[in-house]
């Protein structure tokens, strides 16, 4: 058992979960990246069939962009941050079968271009921890507290993603939703992780940067949802966390050992 600290608080845990997307790795780094790749994708095979997106480029997957047309943020209340990976194959799938293609084309065009902008990605490999990240998953090691990753990415693509980073060996196991039979807000993942890391959900901590982290964790009955926005003053989207921190330097594990 150990104890996270947060000002005055302190909360007992015998494992913590955590996202990946936004908690563990910088959003815009890796999903920003490949967003922008795909889209332009579609709007290329779209433009070529004389048609566009249906409403604003920016609500295919709730990106947000300046004045100049430039990438700078996304709704961390939107699809990409919140929708699975099936999810967003749905959504994105949907756009071309606005246009006029068949719903079995749609798929597999959609399927074809986030491959496409998947290898070039490999290429890159545009990951980054965020800040001050590695330090307290070194004293969660140091304090032998398990440690599990449960995300709606699928499964082989979040270890690719924790390799490319260098902090998959900090996690014992690693739950993408492909291993579940229904996705954040429902608690599966979460359950999931806690039965096998043989801990129970109300010892267990949580960390994630979406609401549906948090109602996540709320559903399976873990003792602290702790949301991170690193946005100074942004925390609206999380509502339903028992924490919101801007960044991990305000988080000290102190082990009980």
């Amino acid at each position: 058992m150990a104890i996270i600290t947060y000002q005055s608080r302190q909360i007992h845990c015998d494992a913590i979960l955590w996202d990946k997307d936004g908690t563990l790795l910088d959003f815009m780094q890796l999903w920003g990246k490949w967003a922008e790749l795909l889209l332009g994708h579609m709007e290329n095979y779209l433009h070529a069939r004389g048609d566009s997106f249906t409403g604003s480029r920016e609500k295919v997957m709730g990106m947000i962009y300046d004045h100049s047309g430039r990438l700078v943020g996304y709704d961390p209340r939107g699809p990409i941050a919140i929708a699975s990976a099936p999810e967003t194959v749905a959504i994105l799938s949907w756009q071309l079968y606005s246009a006029g293609v068949p719903w079995d084309e749609a798929v597999q065009h959609i399927t074809d271009f986030s491959r496409q902008a998947m290898e070039h990605m490999e290429q890159s490999r545009p990951v980054q921890p965020l800040p001050d990240l590695v330090p307290l998953l070194d004293s969660c090691r140091q304090a032998e507290v398990p440690m599990a990753v449960v995300t709606s990415d699928y499964t082989s693509e979040a270890i690719k993603h924790l390799r490319w980073s260098g902090l998959e060996t900090y996690f014992t196991e690693i739950i993408g939703s492909d291993q579940v039979a229904t996705g954040k807000p429902a608690p599966d993942l979460a359950l999931l992780a806690c039965q096998r890391l043989g801990v129970l959900p109300e010892r267990t901590v949580l960390i994630g940067d979406s609401n549906a982290d948090m109602q996540m964790g709320r559903q399976a009955g873990l003792d602290c949802c702790i949301g991170i926005s690193p946005t100074a003053g942004i925390s609206g989207h999380l509502p339903d966390a028992d924490i919101v921190i801007e960044h991990y330097g305000e988080l000290q594990m102190l082990s009980m050992r």
